[in-house]
């Protein structure tokens, strides 16, 4: 049986919240995880974490692309060739969020049964 979240003054509960909200503000929405997930695994350019995310537009990748740099969790390099290459790579920073994109990945794959069951 799962173990519930010990008890906690209301302060304690209002500092835990801040600091979700704050990693859920970076981290957060429907293709934030995804992109990190594709670079993560290799794909670089532009068109291939747009082609390796179903459904994306490009406009949404490049807002989400550009966010992901904000908060350096990403890197953009340009290189001056013709035509411009872009590049996007993993940060050091980035790979802090490994335990938490696995333990994404084991709660979803729970769920699914889970609600494949009913």
């Amino acid at each position: 049986m799962a173990e519930k979240f010990p008890e906690r003054t209301k302060n304690e509960c209002l500092a835990r919240m801040l600091t979700v909200r704050d990693a859920l503000d970076v981290i957060s929405g429907k293709w934030k995880i995804l992109i990190i997930i594709s670079i993560m695994s290799g794909n670089k350019r532009f068109r291939e974490i747009e082609r390796s995310i179903p459904k994306i537009s490009s406009k949404v990748l490049a807002k989400e692309l550009k966010d992901l740099e904000e908060h350096q969790l990403i890197k953009r390099t340009v290189y001056d060739e013709s035509p411009v290459l872009v590049e996007y790579t993993a940060t050091d920073y980035v790979f802090t969020l490994e335990k938490v994109i696995e333990a994404l990945h084991s709660w979803g794959l729970n769920h699914r049964k889970k609600i494949l069951e009913q």
